[in-house]
């Protein structure tokens, strides 16, 4: 996700938590991989940043238990992007020179993206996992990130036509990822047969949204478009019900995962729909052993499974599908076999092309005590992101 500024209290760059995942019956002859995970530890999606820990802690203890990659045990190293961009490149540029880190993976905002992109030069292979705007195509990166196109191109009609939705109103914060998402939105609307009645971008800071409901209720949109990040939505969305809207106009939201929603309440999450690659309720095997595994190893009071967090855990699962087809850890080599690669995890099968994922989309519904999947869309393709 790309903004203009999360301009935050930084923290402390994260601690070395590599050792302890190491399972003691492996015996590894080769040196351990350093592989720096880039994590909001701090800032508005600071919320994401425990269990994208947890998940990237698991991720490695079970490659570390399949043989690590390329033979080599996995030495995990996290650092705070929930900083300023500058700060986080910062950051991971002492890992990448100082500490001889060999590969990164990271779930954070588009700025600190663009910031790591530019100092990494393709010289280290570097995965990118969090929901986006679309578009990245630098040598050296692999994206795992949902894209509008996946997010809202097959959604859109279909629950357009499910709710009998017509006029749409979008709403989202004052930076790239919603306006980029918002763009593409406007299309799949008016394919849908349906029309845009009001379209605003809100400053971070925002924690009053009376005037932008009355606008929305004066609009006479049947619908909801919500790209607001982490406080704002859970501000906004609480305020939607409170002004009585939430029973006669349906909402969706591509950043409105299970942290959000505990934070929005159930209570006031009437006709509430988000689209992901994953949500920790989707019935699957694969789902569902995943979740036995997050909570057998960090137990009932872990912070909350979200597709920003899995996100984390997909990435190594990318990482090793590299190493192992490569069988090595040099960055030319692991973008060469990138290209193709199908692997398997909680979210389903993914492939990669043009440095992106293909995957299944999930639409669910605020119901019950969480989120409720009421239709999967199939291999979705990311888009457009690549000239080549």
């Amino acid at each position: 996700m790309k903004r203009r500024s999360f301009i935050q209290n930084s923290l402390a760059l994260g601690s070395l938590v590599g050792a302890d995942l190491l399972l003691p019956h492996l015996a590894f002859a080769a040196s351990p991989v350093k592989v720096g995970l880039m994590i909001p530890m701090s800032g508005p999606a600071g919320l994401f940043g425990p269990s994208s820990k947890n998940c990237g802690e698991l991720a490695v203890a079970e490659i570390n238990a399949r043989g690590g990659l390329a033979g080599r045990p996995i030495e995990l190293i996290i650092s705070d992007a929930g900083v300023p961009p500058a700060e986080a490149s910062q950051g991971a540029l002492k890992l990448w020179k100082g500490q001889q880190v060999e590969a990164f993976v990271g779930m954070h905002d588009s700025a600190v993206r663009g910031a790591l992109v530019g100092v990494f030069k393709g010289q280290v292979p570097y995965i990118y996992t969090s929901t986006y705007e679309g578009g990245e195509c630098s040598p050296g990166t692999q994206v795992l990130a949902e894209t509008p196109t996946q997010q809202l191109e097959p959604v859109i009609p279909w629950l357009s036509k499910e709710r009998k939705l017509k006029n749409w109103y979008l709403i989202g914060n004052d930076y790239n990822w919603p306006r980029d998402t918002n763009a593409k939105a406007k299309q799949y609307i008016a394919s849908a047969g349906g029309k845009v009645v009001g379209e605003e971008y809100l400053p971070f800071t925002t924690d009053n949204f009376d005037a932008n409901l009355a606008k929305i209720k004066a609009s006479g949109a049947d619908a909801v478009l919500i790209t607001l990040v982490g406080g704002a939505s859970v501000g906004f969305n609480r305020a939607f019900a409170s002004f009585g809207l939430a029973d006669k106009v349906t909402r969706l939201g591509t950043l409105i995962e299970e942290n959000t929603l505990g934070g929005i309440g159930m209570q006031n999450a009437a006709n509430l729909y988000s689209s992901s690659g994953y949500f920790a309720s989707i019935d699957t095997p694969a789902a569902i052993d995943f979740a036995k595994r997050y909570g057998a190893k960090f137990g009932a009071q872990a912070p909350a499974l979200n597709a920003l967090a899995q996100s984390v855990y997909d990435g190594f699962l990318l990482l090793e599908a590299m190493a192992k087809k490569s069988g090595s850890m040099d960055p030319k080599k692991m973008e060469t076999a990138a290209e193709g690669i199908r692997f398997s995890s909680p979210r389903g099968d993914t492939t990669m092309h043009q440095r992106h994922g293909k995957k299944d989309i999930y639409l669910a519904k605020a119901e019950g005590n969480g989120f409720k999947v009421v239709k999967v869309f199939k291999q979705v393709d990311a888009g457009k992101n690549c000239k080549a």
